[in-house]
């Protein structure tokens, strides 16, 4: 890539739309994590789809690989650009262009942050369901790359779920605009699949029609302690069972997760005592706060009777039931108290009746390699997802070890080595425990189809 080149990108597009050199920020190659790496050549800030399809057809005319990032809020080492790529970020793209109350859909542009989007369909009284505690940061483009999940899923859906339409730009400039905002539209293949969590390697997302909902009028957020996981599945059936479609979360976390949280964590607080083994954060929401208060109270005082629960609190307030949702989003900030270069976290799923098994397994064979290790585990419970963080302060060298251990560890109880972080270069070499050959095979075929110069995200999911 020639310093000619990086003027016709100038030429091309407005002025302040591309850096170079020193105007480069350390944040557009630095990610949550803080992994660094060297300063991309260039680093390009699209206005426009028209923009992104100039960017694209110039880049492919050269063969220039591009990573596309949004609010670098990934951990799988996905939006970090390789040597020699231009980075695509998509921060000038972020306005939220329309709501339509009356078909429950709203558009925006892939740089939107997530929250800001939220925000802005409340001021109709709807909601846009997708949450998760990286809200702030994220973006949509971001959210549909990796298919993200997040903390409703248990009644919402995934991302994939919530998408009506998207416009795309493939890698040669093509502008594919299927920004339609209708659910029913059975015309031949359904081009928005291949690209919601497929990380960027087939198509930039630009723009998307995004399915928003009636606000609940009422949102009531319980916090449980439980002397067992068996309790746990249990009392989740009986949420199930109990609220129906109230059901909106339903977390848990394992007791060194809410305990060293609460230590731990600057401004975080726990309402119930730290030395119960588990703890559940469930939360009900629906259109009817007399139903919802009266549904989840008898859910709780059912739950302590038939002594599934050892003690609950229950909101009283937004500002309680923020609380309480304050320490389940505390995650990263929790993993920022212990060292980085000894600390390895990981996003499965698996079946939720061998999750207490698989924590176990984990633990004991952590401490085999390292008697000092521990494991911290929490999670979506309810979709079964769990998140597991390795602590290995004592034996730093041994970071590739450990992670080994889990994955393999995933591969053995058949579960996904990513529930909704994606594989991005850090879980490429594990890809394969969770997918077949011929499936992985099958996205290079896309991937070849629709990038022949592979210069989208390359090397990220797999090499080609």
């Amino acid at each position: 890539m020639s310093e000619g080149f990086i003027d016709e990108l100038r030429s091309a597009l407005d002025k302040g739309a591309v850096l170079s050199g020193g105007d480069i920020d350390a944040r557009y190659h630095h990610d949550i994590a803080g992994n660094p790496v060297p300063k991309p050549r260039a680093v390009v800030r699209p206005r426009t789809t028209e923009d992104v399809s100039r960017l694209l057809r110039l880049c492919h005319r050269e063969g220039v690989p591009v990573t596309t990032q949004g609010g670098m809020t990934g951990l799988v080492r996905g939006a970090l650009p390789n040597a020699n790529e231009i980075v695509l970020s998509m921060e000038r793209m972020n306005s939220v262009e329309e709501v339509d109350a009356s078909a429950g859909v709203a558009i925006a542009q892939a740089g939107t942050p997530l929250q800001k989007l939220q925000e802005r369909v409340e001021q109709d009284g709807l909601m846009f369901p997708l949450d998760l505690g990286a809200r702030g940061s994220c973006t949509i483009g971001g959210n549909i790359s990796t298919n993200a999940g997040g903390n409703r899923v248990i009644r919402y859906g995934m991302t994939r779920d919530l998408i009506l339409g998207l416009e795309v730009v493939t890698a040669d400039g093509t502008v594919l605009k299927g920004l339609r905002k209708y659910i029913k539209n059975n015309t031949g293949i359904d081009l928005k699949q291949l690209f919601i969590g497929s990380e960027g390697i087939l198509g930039v997302v630009t723009r998307a029609a995004l399915r928003v909902f009636p606000a609940p009028v009422e949102r009531q957020v319980a916090l449980c302690a439980l002397p067992s996981f068996g309790q746990v599945t249990t009392f989740l059936r009986m949420a199930r069972e109990s609220l129906g479609g109230e059901l909106t979360a339903f977390e848990v976390m394992w007791n060194a997760y809410y305990r060293l949280t609460v230590e731990r964590v600057k401004g975080v607080a726990g309402p119930l005592p730290t030395h119960h083994p588990f703890y559940v954060l469930l939360e009900a929401s629906g259109s009817n706060p007399e139903r919802i208060h009266a549904d989840l109270e008898k859910l709780l005082e059912t739950a302590m009777g038939d002594n599934l629960i050892l003690d609950a609190t229950l909101s009283t307030s937004n500002a309680s039931a923020a609380a309480i949702w304050r320490i389940r989003d505390s995650s990263v900030e929790l993993g920022r108290t212990f060292p980085y270069t000894a600390r390895v976290g990981f996003d499965v799923s698996l079946a939720i009746g061998r999750m207490e098994e698989y924590a176990d397994t984990i633990g004991s064979r952590v401490r085999a390699i390292d008697p000092q290790a521990f494991a911290i585990v929490f999670g979506h419970a309810g979709d079964g997802n769990l998140h597991v963080n390795v602590h290995h302060e004592k034996t730093p060298d041994k970071h590739d070890e450990f992670e080994r251990l889990v994955y393999d560890i995933t591969g053995e109880f058949g579960g996904s080595i990513s529930a909704e972080h994606g594989i991005g270069i850090l879980k490429r070499p594990y890809l394969k425990m969770s997918r077949t050959e011929e499936e992985i095979e099958t996205m290079r075929t896309l991937k070849r189809a629709l990038d022949p110069k592979n210069i989208l995200n390359p090397g990220r999911i797999f090499t080609v």
